[in-house]
């Protein structure tokens, strides 16, 4: 059987302090099995990631916004906003090819998960609270973490960091 992996974005320190500072104030205990992350890819097959060039996505640190808190339900996310990570993200679909899930071929919209599998009531009084006090920060986004999906927690499998440039590459695995 082929391995799931799952493919993020890997924020600077500052960004993912915050944000993960935030997931462990908000998620379920019981719950958060992972650090914050931003996720581009859910489920890719290790042909796909074989095939992604990172050398080809982005040759430094690309700027990213975490825009605004907002509602999904039974949970708030932090909007991040990057005109330059979602060309980043058309072409990784691109060296990738092959065929994406469901959730990976609709419409992108990149965010940082804070809180999960809440009430809605719980949701929606968390999401006002932010609302009211959230100042926008400027981060960047440092290169792309490959994760192996475990059923639950995940494995990192490989950091590929956009500065990193190489005359020839070689598979992620």
């Amino acid at each position: 059987m082929d391995r799931t992996f799952i493919l993020t974005a890997e924020l600077d320190p500052a960004s993912f302090a915050w944000l993960d500072g935030l997931r462990c104030e908000h998620f379920p205990p019981e719950r958060n099995l992972l650090p914050a992350h931003l996720t581009l890819f859910h489920r890719l097959s290790s042909a796909q990631t074989v095939r992604l060039d990172v050398f080809g996505l982005a040759a430094a640190p690309l700027p990213v916004l975490l825009d605004a808190p907002i509602l999904l339900g039974f949970g708030v996310a932090i909007r991040i906003r990057s005109p330059e990570l979602e060309q980043v993200r058309a072409k990784a679909l691109a060296s990738m090819g092959g065929e994406f899930s469901r959730q990976d071929s609709q419409a992108w919209r990149p965010h940082v998960t804070i809180q999960n599998k809440v009430s809605a009531d719980a949701a929606r009084h968390l999401h006002h609270d932010m609302q009211s006090g959230f100042v926008q920060r400027a981060g960047a986004v440092l290169g792309l973490l490959v994760w192996e999906y475990l059923g639950g927690p995940w494995k990192l499998v490989e950091r590929l960091p956009f500065e990193q440039r190489h005359e020839c590459s070689s598979p992620i695995f």
